[in-house]
C-alpha cells in the first residue's frame, strides 16, 4: 500500500474534484459515513442511546466530524458536538455541514470560551465514545494551550477515541509530536496512509489503522510517482521466490557469511542459521580459524571455512581465499561479530571493492565503513547496508538524536548518494533504494530489542537474495518477515526475555503465513 504526504493527498483530492468532477461535499460525506461504520463497530453495533462526543475544528476535518455527528444522531445516538474554533470560521463544505447540523435543530458548543474546559469535563463524564475531528493533515507544530488541555483530558478519560483521518496533534509528514496529541483507539484514514502515521512516534498514537475508500479514483491512488510503501503480507508475497517441486538445494542459492571473532561466535551462528531458515540452499560460514571448531559444532547444516586470524579476528591474509571462494557464491553477508580489529577493518576495506555479487553489510562491516567512507564509493555490486541508529550516526558523523529526528530524509539521501539500498533499523524500520523508493515496515515488537536480533535480519536478507530477489526487495521483505517472526514468537512466549534464536524458530511459519496470504 502506498503512503503519501499531506501535500500529495491534497493533490489527489484536488484532481478528484477538479478533473474528475467529484464534488468535495460528496467526498466529505463518504468520509464521514466510513467513520460512522467504524464507530458502530466500536460500540458493538448498538448505537441507539449511546452518548458520543464529537470534537470538531474549523477545517475539512471538522466537516467530516459533522457528517459523523449527523449520521449517528439519525441512528439514535445522543450526540454532542464540541467545537475548538469559532463556528463562523467554518466555510465551504465544512460550513455547509455545520448549517445542515443547525437546521436539524442541533447545537454546537464552542469550547474556546472561558467555561470551555468545564464543558469538556462535563461531557466526558457521560460519554461512551469520542470522535476526534479537530485537526487534519495540515497540522504542524503544537496545539494552543487550551486545546492541549482538551487533548489531555480526552487521553486521561479512558474513553475509546476514533480519530478522523489523523490524530489531532500529529504531523502528517514527519510523525513528530511536539505537544499534546490524541492517543486514538482507532484511526480512520482516507484513501491512503499518511507518512507520519506509519513512522515511529505516529505509530504509537494512531491505535489500529483503518484505511477506507471514499470513492477516490483508483488511478490516483496507484500513481507510480508515489514511491513510498507500507509493507504488508500481500506486497511481500508478490516478491517471495517460487519453489518448484523438483528443485534441489543449488536452485536456492549459495551464501557466504563473513562473520565472527573471539567472544562473538554467536553472531556468526545466528546469521548463518537465519540464512538457512530464510530458504537459502547452501551457506558457508567463513570465520577466523581460532573460533572455527566452536562454530562448526553449533550449526551442523552450515559449511564452515576457517580463515587466517589475528588475536581471534580475521586477518587481512584472508583476502585471497575469500575472493577465490566467492567465485561459487551468489550472495555475501559481511559484519556480524566481525570485530573492529585493525587488520579486520583493513580486510573489509580491501574486499568490498572487489566483490561482484550482491552484499549485505551489517554491524562491524558498517563500522569499518565509518572509518573510511570512501570505500562506499568503490562498491560496484548491489549492496544493502543495515545500520541501527548508532551505526548510522557513526557513519555520518552525527548524533543518534539527529539521526532519529531525521530518519526519512537521511535514509533516502544516503541511499541516493551511496548508490546502495539502506535499511535503517528501528520501531518502524525504513528501507530506501537508490532510485527513490521508500518502504516502511510495520511488523516487530519491543521483545526484538535483544542481542543478536540484527544478526538474524542480516541472515534473512542474504537468504532471500540468494534465491533470486533483488537486493532492495530482499531487504524490504526480510525486514517484514523478521518482524513478523518476532511478533509470532512474542505471541507465544511473551516479549520479555525473547531470544534472537527464537525469532529464527518462527521464521518458517511466518514465511508460510505470507506465502498463503
Amino acid at each position: 500500500m502506498r503512503v503519501v504526504t499531506a501535500a500529495e493527498m491534497r493533490e489527489i483530492d484536488r484532481v478528484a474534484v477538479e478533473e474528475y468532477g467529484i464534488p468535495g461535499v460528496v467526498l466529505m460525506e463518504n468520509a464521514g459515513r466510513k467513520v460512522v461504520e467504524v464507530v458502530c463497530r466500536q460500540l458493538n453495533n448498538n448505537v441507539k442511546g449511546k452518548a458520543v462526543t464529537v470534537f470538531v475544528g474549523k477545517g475539512n476535518n471538522g466537516g467530516d466530524g459533522l457528517v459523523v455527528a449527523r449520521h449517528l444522531l439519525n441512528m439514535g445516538a445522543d450526540v454532542r458536538v464540541l467545537m475548538v474554533a469559532d463556528p463562523g470560521e467554518l466555510t465551504g463544505d465544512a460550513g455547509l455541514n455545520l448549517a445542515i447540523w443547525e437546521k436539524m435543530g442541533q447545537r454546537v458548543y464552542p469550547i474556546h470560551q472561558p467555561n470551555g474546559i468545564n464543558l469538556v469535563k462535563v461531557s466526558l463524564m457521560s460519554t461512551d465514545l469520542i470522535v476526534d475531528a479537530m485537526y487534519g493533515t495540515g497540522f504542524r507544530g503544537t496545539v494552543n494551550e487550551k486545546i492541549g488541555r482538551v487533548i489531555q483530558l480526552i487521553n486521561a478519560s479512558g474513553i475509546p477515541v476514533v480519530a478522523v483521518d489523523i490524530p489531532s496533534g500529529l504531523e502528517a509528514d514527519t510523525g513528530k509530536i511536539a505537544g499534546p496529541c490524541i492517543k486514538a483507539t482507532v484511526t480512520v484514514t482516507f484513501g491512503l496512509p499518511k507518512l507520519g502515521m506509519v513512522l515511529e512516534a505516529g505509530g504509537g498514537v494512531i491505535g489500529s489503522m483503518e484505511v477506507v475508500d471514499i470513492s477516490l479514483p483508483k488511478q490516483l491512488l496507484y500513481d507510480e510517482k508515489i514511491k513510498r510503501w507500507l509493507l504488508d503480507a500481500g506486497l511481500v508475497k508478490k516478491r517471495l521466490p517460487r519453489r518448484k517441486p523438483d528443485a534441489h538445494k543449488g536452485d536456492f542459492g549459495r551464501v557466504m557469511v563473513l562473520a565472527g571473532s573471539t567472544g562473538m561466535e554467536g553472531a556468526a551462528v545466528l546469521t548463518a542459521t537465519a540464512c538457512l531458515r530464510a530458504g537459502a540452499g547452501l551457506v558457508t560460514l567463513a570465520v577466523p580459524e581460532k573460533i572455527h571448531h566452536t562454530v562448526a559444532g553449533l550449526v551442523p547444516e552450515v559449511m564452515t571455512l576457517p580463515l587466517p586470524s589475528v588475536e581471534g579476528a580475521l586477518s587481512v591474509k584472508s583476502l585471497d581465499t575469500i575472493l577465490e571462494k566467492l567465485e561459487n557464491v551468489d550472495v555475501l553477508a559481511v559484519g556480524p561479530g566481525l570485530s573492529r580489529h585493525g587488520e579486520t577493518v583493513q580486510l573489509v576495506h580491501q574486499l568490498l571493492p572487489q566483490v561482484k555479487i550482491p552484499m549485505v553489510l551489517d554491524a562491524d562491516g558498517l563500522n569499518a565503513l565509518a572509518e573510511d567512507k570512501t570505500v562506499l564509493e568503490s562498491i560496484g555490486a548491489p549492496a544493502v547496508l543495515t545500520p541501527h541508529p548508532g551505526e548510522m550516526a557513526r557513519i555520518l558523523g552525527l548524533s543518534i538524536k539527529e539521526v532519529q529526528n531525521n530518519r526519512v530524509p537521511l535514509v533516502q539521501q544516503c541511499a541516493e548518494s551511496w548508490g546502495c539500498t539502506v535499511l535503517l533499523k528501528g520501531a518502524r524500520t525504513l528501507i530506501a533504494a537508490p532510485e527513490g523508493e521508500l518502504y516502511i515496515n510495520p511488523t516487530g515488537n519491543s521483545g526484538m530489542a535483544t542481542a543478536g536480533s540484527g544478526d538474524v535480519l542480516t541472515g534473512i536478507i542474504a537468504g532471500l537474495a540468494a534465491q533470486g530477489m533483488d537486493i532492495t526487495s530482499a531487504a524490504a521483505s526480510g525486514a517484514y518477515l523478521h518482524g513478523l517472526a518476532g511478533d509470532r514468537a512474542s505471541e507465544h512466549l511473551g516479549s520479555h526475555g525473547l531470544l534472537a534464536g527464537e525469532i529464527i524458530n518462527y521464521l518458517p511459519q511466518s514465511i508460510k503465513e505470507v506465502a498463503t496470504y
